[in-house]
């Protein structure tokens, strides 16, 4: 890719300005005045991109480097050619997060599509919601009855918010996304697609067949939450499925009723979450892991990808597996499996097959 050509290049920002607003050192305060227009990776990085660089493994990259600012750990100061500026940070890798979201703001939440502002003469609004100005309603977007709305906040195309949902500021409800039952803080980013609110899965087995129980909860997202494309996010039965302060949730996950996440939590794609589970603060679950429900998922604890969690995990540990296990047992369980399938094949090399 040469250039993000649908994100266009920012007018450009002063280094020293840049460092100030990343919290990173210039280590050489003559190029302040430096222009910043773009980001890049190293590999073609140029004179107006800014990159950055994590670890000494990748110190060979930045021969004949030709960025116009590089962001590094002081420790790799002495090795970032003399062309370049050197922004040291003791994380790398988040300052240039924050560096970019001040070139690439767009990039940052889902937007109208259409450019307008206001309320699309196209989208249905309910006489009875409320909105605060600065409120955008996109085309063909649905805004129910109750519903009460944050300054700010854009409701994108073809989204629907049902009766009563209460969404805060400066929030983003993608294009194509569904919010029933829900009460959503501020700052949140819901990305298209996704189902906030929707009835959970609850059926009581009966001689004439399985009776649907009713789901009376509601979903509380709080601040400062991201939910990706096509997640699903059922509100609870009887209780509330809660997402907590800050955390981020991935494409294609589901949450089940009565789920309640704590802050800051970080769960990848095509996690599978059943219903009335509790996850502690600091959470971090892998992409493809499956949670039975009604288990526990202490705080700081973190689950491999691809694993099957079938029992507690307590707070701060590390499993993985099917079914997960603490980590050292699944890695000597698999180093175990692959012995047993090398002495098998060892011990049939050379014989003949049967006639």
């Amino acid at each position: 890719m040469d250039r993000p050509i649908f994100f266009p290049p920012h007018t450009g920002i002063p280094l020293g300005q840049l460092a100030a607003e990343i919290g990173a050192e210039l280590h050489d305060p003559r190029l302040s005045d430096r222009l910043i227009t773009s980001v890049a990776p190293l590999s073609r990085a140029a004179v107006q991109d800014l990159t950055f660089i994590t670890s000494r493994r990748h110190a060979e990259m930045l021969v004949g480097l030709k960025a116009g600012a590089i962001v590094c750990h002081k420790d790799m100061a002495p090795s970032v050619p003399d062309n370049v500026a050197a922004l040291l940070a003791p994380a790398p890798q988040s300052a240039f997060a924050r560096a970019a979201a001040l070139l690439y703001p767009s990039s940052m939440r889902p937007l109208t599509l259409t450019n307008e502002s206001g309320i699309s003469p196209k989208a249905f609004v309910h006489p009875g919601a409320q909105l605060e100005p600065g409120v955008v309603v996109d085309v063909s977007a649905v805004v129910g009855d109750g519903a009460e709305i944050g300054a700010g906040t854009i409701i994108g195309a073809a989204a629907v918010i049902g009766p009563g949902c209460k969404i805060g500021r400066n929030c983003s409800i993608g294009p194509n996304s569904t919010v029933q039952c829900s009460l959503i803080g501020n700052d949140v980013i819901i990305h298209p697609g996704a189902r906030i609110g929707q009835d959970g899965f609850g059926y009581a087995p009966s001689p004439a067949g399985m009776l649907k129980i009713p789901q009376l909860g509601r979903v509380i997202i709080q601040d400062r939450v991201e939910i990706g494309a096509n997640t699903a996010v059922d509100r609870g039965a009887m209780d509330d499925t809660v997402i907590g302060e800050g955390t981020k949730i991935d494409n294609l996950v589901q949450v089940g009723h009565n789920v309640r996440v704590g802050r800051h939590c970080v769960i990848v794609g095509q996690v599978a979450i059943a219903g009335s589970v509790t996850i502690g603060d600091q959470v971090m679950i892998g992409g493809g892991t499956t949670i039975a429900g009604h288990l526990q998922i202490g705080a700081g604890a973190q689950i491999a990808g691809m694993s099957a969690v079938a029992a507690d995990v307590p707070g701060a540990a590390r499993w993985g597996g099917i079914p997960a296990r603490p980590m050292r047992a699944f890695l000597r369980d698999m180093a175990e499996i692959r012995a047993r399938a090398f002495n098998r094949s060892s011990k049939n090399v050379g014989v003949e097959p049967d006639e």
